[in-house]
């Protein structure tokens, strides 16, 4: 399976760590109110999508760096990757 890294072109998938959903990006804030229900749900329930999903993929044989990456769970096709910094920080680049 070939990710295309949005840096360095196709690079296949052994060179990557997958972490899970890209939805961990958005950590809860631990200083609100019901910050403790919050990071129990961050950390213990996960969704299991059947279909297109947007995943976490470290690049830990190559540049190191972390990759959103929009991947179909049934056919694992990959439909495209984002760096997870333009990511988490709305697409601005900054």
């Amino acid at each position: 399976m070939l990710i295309p890294h949005p840096l360095l072109g196709p690079c296949d998938s052994s060179e990557f760590t997958y972490l899970g959903d890209a939805r961990l990006i958005d950590r809860p804030d631990g200083m609100a109110e019901g910050a403790a229900a919050a990071f129990a749900d961050y950390v213990y329930l996960r969704d299991n999508p059947a279909g297109v999903h947007r995943e976490l993929w470290f690049h830990e044989q190559g540049d190191r760096s972390w990759l959103v990456v929009t991947r179909n769970t049934l056919t694992h096709e990959i439909l495209g990757a984002e760096l997870a910094r333009d990511v988490a920080l709305g697409g601005r680049g900054e």
